[in-house]
């Protein structure tokens, strides 16, 4: 993962143009925009291919860049000494921005569960689909742990028996956290918390929870081993820290300003400062994803705790590392990093969309056939839920305890449902330890058992 720094800008590219090659002016002007034809924000190192051997790349270079520092907003200084942080405002992030604003706020989540119609499977549903960022941002950070084992384990909300595991409980307590504290200025402290609740207990001495690293033996290396990233000194690292802080809770949600920013915006730029300066020995992108989410959450953003970045950052860890290179080499323009959230963000939105959709075509091929057997009015409403969750594969296998904990019920009333259930003979139950896990059969054997 190397990248190629760009040349240093000419800073009038048109004047050069004009006194040694005046014929090919048309040929340069095609390159003063801050993205190519198809709208790509492309860093030099890509953008240097792309250009006819006829022209200077030098100059090619400068003008992309005057035109993007025509456009550019400045957000935040970061690193020692302090860089300006800027961003473009590109056709990318603009539809990221859309979509966040059409499907991820707190009303328009309560409109997509108004459309399944029946509140008890979405809210499965959903508290299935808060596991996914949890275990994916695990997962990226190296948790050696199938995503069925650890949907296993914060189901049955069993011990973790390793370090990949208690990663994972950490993660999904970090997020927890989060979400209980959306409403929480943010804070120096509050930062550091989120640290220690997701890494207290895994190993102690690496990732010293809630504690801001005291040295400059801190390196974020590729997969060769190749050092890409060494963060700022420690030495003043709180007081950067508090400045961070002091930026995100400044108000910037007045629209007529200047100094606006979508709260997507600026939850990404939360997401790349931590990423940055790399405050903790360890287990900074857990918290940098974290703290992305906080932002969401605090911003009324509600339905982003069902949507998982974390599954296609992983899909792609080196271009999410390249995001954060091409900024930093290109002179902390953060339009990189942000357009490549971006692209995650619409992505997992979709993923989210389609979830919802499918549990609502399903409620209602398995209502049809629910009532067609007869099965309808021999089951419970909880008996329903169970089954319907169990029918549209979102979850394989239930015990009393996720069933309690899910529907919101007693461990009795739990009990109940899933014997219900296998004594319809539409669920079997095996015992796996000292526990009763529940299945339900095979389709076919359940439509030729009640068409007998």
């Amino acid at each position: 993962m190397k990248i190629t720094e760009p040349p240093k800008v000419e800073l009038s590219p048109f004047s050069v143009i004009a006194e040694n090659c005046p014929d090919k002016l048309i040929d340069y002007l095609d390159f003063f925009s801050p993205t190519d034809e198809k709208g790509r924000y492309l860093p030099f190192h890509e953008l240097r291919y792309r250009i006819d051997s006829a022209l200077d790349l030098s100059l090619v270079w400068s003008i992309v860049k005057l035109a993007r520092i025509r456009q550019q907003a400045h957000i935040i200084k970061l690193g020692e000494p302090p860089a300006n942080c800027s961003f473009v405002l590109t056709p990318l992030i603009q539809k990221a921005i859309s979509e966040t604003d059409r499907n991820a706020t707190s009303a328009s989540l309560e409109w997509a569960c108004s459309k399944i119609g029946e509140k008890a499977h979405m809210d499965y549903l959903l508290k299935d689909l808060i596991e996914d960022e949890s275990i994916s941002s695990s997962q990226l950070e190296g948790a050696a742990t199938t995503t069925r084992v650890a949907k296993e384990l914060l189901k049955r909300n069993r011990k973790p028996r390793s370090s990949d595991e208690k990663m994972i409980l950490g993660n999904f307590n970090m997020m927890t956290f989060a979400w209980e504290n959306r409403n929480k200025t943010l804070s120096v402290d509050l930062i550091q918390q989120l640290h220690q609740v997701g890494v207290e207990g895994i190993e102690d001495e690496k990732y010293t929870p809630g504690n801001f690293r005291t040295s400059d033996d801190i390196h974020v290396a590729n997969s060769d081993g190749d050092i890409v990233h060494t963060p700022p000194q420690a030495r003043g690292l709180k007081s950067r820290m508090k400045a961070i802080v002091e930026w995100a809770n400044t108000n910037h949600d007045n629209i007529d300003e200047s100094t606006y920013l979508h709260p997507l915006i600026k939850s990404m730029v939360l997401h790349f400062c931590i990423g940055y300066e790399h405050p903790f020995r360890d287990g900074n992108g857990r918290v940098a994803r974290a703290l992305f989410y906080w932002y969401l959450f605090k911003s009324d953003f509600a339905a982003f705790r069902y949507i998982a970045i974390s599954v296609f950052l992983k899909k792609a860890p080196v271009k999410y590392g390249k995001s954060y290179l091409n900024s930093e080499t290109d002179e902390m323009d953060l339009t990189y990093f942000i357009e490549y959230q971006s692209g995650i963000v619409i992505r997992a939105i979709e993923k989210f969309k389609k979830s919802y959709q499918n549990a609502a075509l399903e409620i209602e091929r398995f209502n049809r056939w629910l009532w067609d057997s007869g099965l309808y009015n021999k089951l419970s409403d909880k008996q329903r839920t169970v089954f319907q969750v169990a029918k549209s594969g979102t979850v394989i296998g239930f015990t009393i305890r996720s069933v309690e904990k899910n529907l919101g019920c007693s461990y009795n009333t739990a009990s109940s449902v899933l014997n219900g259930l296998v004594k319809l003979k539409l669920f079997i139950k095996v015992k796996e330890g000292r526990e009763w896990v529940y299945f339900m059969r095979d389709r076919d054997q359940i439509v030729e058992t009640w068409n007998s």
